[in-house]
């Protein structure tokens, strides 16, 4: 199994900030802004030749009312289970909070190595103020600054201290497998197909659009053969992005497009192929990705006997000249063909990277060749 760090603490302690420290790249979204991060985001990195996973989660706010609080520390919870070891983050500015002795005292129930990470450590004055955190009563305590980077190096010597070498392989194995990107609008979909698929709250699930923020990654096993399944946030029109968490959420996912080898398009199938659809579909073909188009929420329309059959030819007319591509429809709540839906996007990836032996490529172009000539005249 593959090795993983999972990142812990209450709401805007800097955890998404580390994070991103440690993966030396901006691929968790930072704001001021408490409960930014919602799901919980995986990354890789390597430290003196040790790779392994790190899981960024949502700020742990017990007893509350609030769904998205409430569905947050689930996904703790979730991954701290996941976890090999666990970074507990608090902040040296507002000092220990109710909010950090009740996390402490969740964590002080595990078996796994806990080590206590004190954020914006970033000047003498503050390295004085960070001691009282040692009452928390964890052996291992780090004074950092992630911003500034200051202590990070010693917090990954501890939590790479304790790996194997094949810890490393695996992690590597993981990240070479093949990328299906679940991409849409908001409230396609997305995240409830994941959940589906593998059978637990990956993602945090609600009515309101642009629930997914971050772009989520789960390694997946189905028909014999392991890939990576990738959760986007919504794609909307540019007009109807209302604040910059939401610009940025639509940046990964354009940037989760990037690194997939094959996008599995969400249309909701009560508003029809609508032009953001059209627009979505055309930027993965733009990036030469291989498409499948699933018409998610089928079961709630009303059918005759060519529902189906004329649906996907007023959508194959709408993705012309395009129109070899597989094209599904499932229901996502009644789970009604949705592991056909990998199959499809399986089939897809191995099309994609088959080789054509040169012969049969010549054979191909000179009948191209032959029903279309060349003009005479330039």
């Amino acid at each position: 199994m593959s090795y993983t760090v999972a990142i812990v603490g209450r709401p805007n302690v800097g955890k998404s900030t580390f994070f991103n420290r440690l993966l030396e790249e901006r691929k968790a979204i930072v704001d001021d802004i408490s409960g930014v991060t919602r799901d919980r985001q995986y990354g890789v990195t390597d430290w003196n030749g040790k790779t392994f996973n790190v899981i960024d989660t949502g700020g742990f706010v017990p007893h509350t009312d609030d769904v998205f609080e409430r569905e947050i520390r689930k996904q703790v919870k979730i991954a701290i289970d996941e976890a090999n070891c666990i970074v507990f983050m608090v902040d040296v500015v507002t000092g220990i909070t109710d909010l950090d002795d009740t996390m402490a005292d969740l964590l002080r129930r595990t078996t796994k190595p806990v080590y206590l990470v004190v954020n914006k450590v970033d000047n003498g004055t503050r390295q004085l103020e960070a001691t009282e955190f040692y009452s928390l009563g964890f052996e291992n305590t780090y004074f950092v600054s992630s911003i500034t980077g200051t202590g990070t190096g010693e917090v990954l010597d501890a939590v790479t201290e304790g790996m194997k070498e094949e810890d490393s392989d695996d992690t590597l194995r993981e990240n070479s497998l093949p990328k299906f990107a679940i991409i849409g609008q908001p409230n396609a979909g997305k995240s409830s197909l994941l959940n589906a698929l593998i059978g637990q709250e990956r993602t945090i699930v609600s009515d309101i659009a642009g629930t997914t923020r971050d772009t989520i990654h789960t390694h997946y096993n189905m028909f014999q053969k392991e890939f990576m399944l990738i959760d986007t946030a919504g794609i909307r029109k540019k007009n109807k992005e209302k604040e910059d968490l939401e610009f940025y959420s639509i940046i990964r996912a354009i940037k989760a497009m990037d690194e997939a080898d094959v996008c599995m398009l969400l249309i909701d199938a009560g508003k029809g192929v609508t032009a953001q659809d059209v627009s979505i579909f055309s930027l993965a073909t733009r990036k030469g990705k291989g498409i499948v188009v699933l018409v998610n929420k089928w079961d709630l329309v009303e059918k005759e006997t060519n529902t189906a059959r004329d649906y996907e030819k007023a959508l194959k007319i709408k993705l012309a000249p395009f129109t070899d591509v597989p094209v599904l429809f499932i229901s996502v709540t009644e789970k009604t063909r949705i592991f056909k839906a990998i199959e499809l996007a399986l089939d897809v990836y191995e099309n994609r990277n088959r080789k054509i032996p040169t012969s049969q490529l010549n054979e191909i172009m000179l009948k191209a060749v032959e029903a279309y000539h060349a003009p005479v005249v330039r």
